[in-house]
């Protein structure tokens, strides 16, 4: 079809379509472990208690389930789906061609909220977006790459079915990383997903919603690189800060190597080896990735008897919240809070996820529940690779 989008595109950007093989780029939905990821720093005990040892919330999460009242009231989940739809060739030195994977992704970042103990849609964003090569606009040109998108929405194909692209992320194409280019693509739409979750917690904040008694947890962590504005700007940099005060970060995979003992010295182990319902002690760590500016407080809770499990670290939640006020960063956390939190996390375990999802003893259920709700809003796979 002369209207197609790959046809459309080749004309716009000067290059040549292939009509290649297409196939999904997103790993399998299992658990696994990030080994040997070296790029965390901890610093020192992030609590106001020191605790040199495990800390049993079980008498705590049986209270608490007694009571009607609940600190976690909304719960956040980004997704994406990307796909490799084609290869585009274009000029570069000597005339010579080289070719290039075009990258398609859908994006979806959803909110939900517990109502009356029952958990209800609070917010959806769901965005598709384009990754190419930046060699696609040879002549620099600004603004270049979302005229494009808005070329490509004047599509015959795309108008009859009500979709449209929010825009082109171009990635680089300089030979000064060993990553594929289909990988550098994934990130161009990984950074753009992050980008709509600061996004929306940024919404809830300015509408009020998030306080001491409403905390927001948000799968996966909170490593938000703050942008350039961001940083330049004081006011904004702590803004960007304060919004997540309330926000808590509950991370399926972790790597375990990053734990370490009171001497300092790696110890997963002590992970691996924590009791059902208790957590660890409170650390502070800083990120290479980040810097020193933002400093994070993490602990881990065992949600699910090893016995149950396949792996010593299934059914343990990394829990992560940024150390917003320089007391939070000087004294920590206050540890009667990090265990009233992390017992109201434990009993967000039940009903469980068997058999739907491989990584259930991970799994807390709002949170769960988050993640199919915004799944539930993709176009079918079938559907979205037909639109190229």
């Amino acid at each position: 079809m002369a209207d197609k989008i790959m046809t459309v595109l080749a004309k716009e950007t000067g290059g040549k379509s292939y009509k290649a093989h297409k196939y999904g780029l997103d790993h399998a939905e299992r658990p696994f472990i990030e080994y040997g990821d070296d790029s965390i720093i901890w610093k020192k005990t992030a609590e106001t208690t020191p605790h040199r040892k495990y800390v049993s919330l079980e008498d705590l999460r049986k209270k608490l389930a007694t009571r009607n009242e609940q600190l976690l009231t909304y719960f956040l989940d980004g997704s994406r789906r990307v796909f490799k739809v084609d290869d585009i060739a274009y000029k570069v030195s000597n005339g010579r061609s080289v070719i290039y994977p075009v990258i398609a992704g859908q994006i979806g970042v959803g909110c939900c909220r517990r109502v009356n103990k029952v958990v209800i849609p609070e917010k959806f964003k769901r965005e598709i977006v384009l990754s190419l090569p930046d060699i696609a606009d040879a002549d620099g040109i600004p603004g270049f790459f979302n005229a494009t998108a808005k070329k490509l929405n004047e599509c015959a194909e795309l108008r009859r079915v009500g979709i449209e692209f929010s825009t082109i992320l171009p990635y680089k194409t300089a030979k000064n990383t060993d990553k594929k280019f289909e990988d550098r693509g994934t990130a161009c739409i990984q950074d753009r997903m992050i980008e709509r979750e600061k996004e929306l917690v940024a919404e809830l904040v300015r509408e009020g919603k998030l306080n001491q008694d409403n905390y927001l947890v948000k799968d996966g962590s909170l490593e938000y690189r703050p942008t350039k504005e961001d940083k330049a700007d004081k006011r904004k940099y702590q803004m960007f800060k304060n919004n997540y005060s309330w926000v808590l970060g509950a991370s399926k995979n972790f790597n375990p190597e990053i734990c370490l003992d009171i001497n300092g010295k790696p110890n997963p182990g002590f992970i691996a080896d924590l009791p059902l319902y208790h957590r660890t002690p409170v650390a502070c760590f800083v990120s290479d990735f980040l810097g020193d500016d933002i400093q994070f407080a993490v602990w881990y809770i065992r949600l699910r008897d090893k016995k149950r499990t396949r792996t010593p670290f299934d059914g343990i939640l990394k829990v992560e919240k940024i150390l917003v006020t320089q007391e939070d960063v000087d004294n920590g956390i206050d540890s009667d809070l990090v265990d009233v939190l992390s017992a109201y996390m434990i009993n967000e375990r039940n009903p469980v996820c068997y058999g739907s999802d491989l990584r259930w003893a991970n799994h807390i259920y709002p949170v769960y529940l988050t993640e199919s709700f915004v799944k539930s809003k993709y176009l079918s796979t079938e559907s979205f690779l037909h639109l190229f």
